[in-house]
């Protein structure tokens, strides 16, 4: 039993000095080996073709939002219309919708079967822009926030008039 004892405790103390050795930093991952935390305004944009994802960053890069969203997913219909229903998606009456935003994950959710014109889409991902600035699903919030938004956006499309 004794020797189990003192073979165990040999162990575990050449282990802690081996792992001393590798590094200075007793926990499993060193500060410098990690990976950095993503920026603030990066976000992935997923199911896109490259015009929608080029065009989608753009208009997000010019209406600068307060909050910017982890992810923007295009997805086919009947995907939209499932994640809608997991995510308990309330559209008040007498409103559809083309895009969704699910607020506790940052993830802007586009219908791209729906997906009608670029003006259309600038217009409605300010939308889903201000519900995450105002943190609410509220749709009034939403549209106060996006109204700035939608102000940078019209102020680039206008002709430079000299």
């Amino acid at each position: 039993m004794k020797f189990r004892i003192w073979t165990t405790l040999f162990l575990v103390t050449i282990a802690q000095v081996a792992w001393g050795q590798t590094s200075t930093n007793p926990k499993l991952g060193n500060a410098e080996a990690t990976s950095p935390e993503p920026s603030v305004n990066s976000y992935t944009v997923l199911g896109a073709t490259s015009e929608q994802e080029t065009l989608v960053r753009t208009q997000i890069r010019i209406m600068q939002p307060d909050v910017y969203p982890l992810r923007v997913l295009f997805v086919p219909h009947w995907k939209y219309i499932d994640t809608a229903r997991t995510f308990r998606l309330h559209v008040p009456a007498g409103y559809t919708s083309a895009m969704f935003t699910h607020l506790p994950s940052r993830s802007v959710f586009i219908d791209s079967d729906r997906y009608v014109s670029d003006d259309s889409l600038g217009y409605w991902v300010a939308h889903e822009l201000g519900h995450l600035a105002a943190n609410s699903a509220n749709e009034n919030a939403a549209d106060k926030a996006a109204r700035e938004y939608r102000k940078r956006l019209k102020n680039v499309r206008k002709p430079d008039v000299h």
